[in-house]
């Protein structure tokens, strides 16, 4: 079934999808694979146990399940929001021609895919490119860049979402290699700001909390056409959502993104606090939380989960039906 009309989101039937997931979590139980991020100490400290699961659909309606309150730090699901700012501020063809809209085909914080194509990030959603998207960001100064992007995910998420200090100065303590990015795109012409206050707010945006239900909202702004029907607030113009959720197809689970769109075939981003988004346009949103990652650095039980939910309801952009 491919979900691209309206119709289809005006007859889902939530109890079933709420029967759905609470098999998937229990279904994941059981599985202990992956370890949390221990490059950034403050993640490698959240109990690993943790599970939570929600969807919010195109008209506000809400499933939470487990630890769906718990509070985790967004990381590179951040890269989305700042993407869908700039977009609105400046524009699908300025972001293409400045940031690109290709995998890279290596690990997110690479250097290597740099070099290959002379200093030019290819996507918003490697740590080159979001470096790169957040000094695009329309600001007087550094505080007013930050100020933006903090006010736009607390409305994505409709809810006031904060910057952990823990977080953040866990990350700030241990983002030299994300320091040496920036220089390098400064070398190359192709960071818009102030290198090292580019890299100040990048690490700040990936250091708030999010809980599951939260996440989850965001995700349902992107599949109702940038409207958020939590709040009934137009937040993104509807002709920059494709682009979103372009990207989160090609690079939203880094390495993986590829299997992931043959298995599941629904745009998606990752973090590495655990997190894990996915979009059905139309319908809803899917968001996970479980802090254990595989080798690429996406929630090995969030997959898990959200593979089975989508799968079971038939949902992925890629079926469709024999007229």
């Amino acid at each position: 079934m491919s979900f691209v009309s309206q119709s289809q989101a005006n007859s889902f039937n939530h109890e079933q999808l709420e029967k759905v997931m609470q098999q998937a979590l229990v279904s994941s139980a059981d599985n202990t694979d992956g370890e949390n991020a221990s490059y950034i100490p403050y993640l490698a400290s959240v109990p690993s146990d943790l599970a939570g699961l929600a969807f919010v659909s195109v008209h506000g309606d809400e499933i939470v399940l487990q630890d769906a309150d718990f509070k985790f730090a967004i990381e590179s699901i951040s890269k989305v929001m700042t993407l869908a700012l700039v977009l609105e501020q400046s524009g699908a063809e300025d972001l293409h021609s400045k940031v690109g809209a290709e995998p890279t085909g290596m690990p997110f914080n690479s250097v290597l895919a740099l070099e290959l194509h002379q200093g030019k990030p290819l996507t918003p959603l490697v740590n080159a490119g979001a470096i790169a998207t957040v000094s695009m960001v329309e600001a007087y100064n550094c505080e007013d860049r930050w100020q933006q992007i903090l006010a736009f995910q607390s409305q994505l998420a409709n809810s006031n979402i904060e910057l952990s200090q823990a977080v953040n100065q866990s990350e700030q303590s241990t983002n030299t290699h994300n320091r040496a990015i920036a220089l390098l795109l400064e070398s190359s012409g192709c960071i818009y700001s102030e290198p090292m206050q580019a890299c100040d707010v990048y690490t700040r945006q990936c250091s708030t909390l999010f809980n599951t239900l939260e996440l989850a909202r965001v995700g349902a702004t992107l599949a109702n056409g940038g409207l958020n029907p939590s709040s009934g607030k137009q937040l993104i113009q509807p002709e920059n959502i494709p682009h979103i959720l372009a990207e989160m197809m090609m690079e939203g689970l880094y390495d993986t993104s590829g299997d992931w769109a043959y298995d599941v075939g629904l745009p998606s981003k990752s973090g590495v606090g655990g997190g894990l988004l996915t979009v059905i346009p139309n319908v809803g949103a899917l968001a996970a939380f479980s802090p254990r990652l595989d080798p690429f650095g996406n929630s090995v039980r969030g997959q898990q989960m959200i593979k089975q939910v989508a799968q079971t309801m038939g949902w992925n952009l890629f079926s469709s039906q024999q007229h």
